[in-house]
């Protein structure tokens, strides 16, 4: 008997992580889709084109990291952007609340996402040793 009780606190717990954790991937991934449209909603030209590639929120939802696409940008062109974006993080924050109807909205903050430029500079790579194997059969 206590053989059966223990595995149904094991697995009620399993799934209460469960749930937490689709939560979380559910708030992240609206999110996205909500800051996305509000950045082209703004009428800041240097923030209008802008894409949100991904948002990863804290356990309690108090604040969110947004990865920003970065390709095509140097870095003093990403580091007004972000000063723009602190600048917006106000108005972002009452766009999500009534997109939303939450009652609380996590605190921003931005980062560029370089994975898009690695993956090019890595196929680059994955290109040039195939290149050098065939040459050298």
């Amino acid at each position: 008997m206590h053989k059966a009780f223990a595995r149904l606190i094991r697995f009620t717990s399993v799934g209460v992580c469960m749930d937490k954790t689709i939560k979380i991937q559910k708030t992240q991934a609206l999110l996205q889709e909500v800051l996305t449209t509000a950045l082209s909603e703004l009428h800041d030209p240097l923030l209008h084109s802008l894409s949100v590639t991904k948002v990863l929120c804290s356990k309690g939802k108090y604040h969110a990291k947004v990865f920003i696409e970065s390709s095509g940008l140097d870095k003093d062109q990403q580091n007004k952007i972000l000063t723009h974006l602190n600048r917006a993080k106000s108005i972002l924050r009452e766009y999500v609340l009534s997109a939303t109807g939450w009652f609380k909205c996590p605190d921003f903050s931005f980062v560029f996402d370089d994975e898009l430029n690695t993956s090019k500079s890595l196929d680059a790579l994955f290109e040039q040793i195939k290149n050098q194997r065939s040459g050298n059969d």
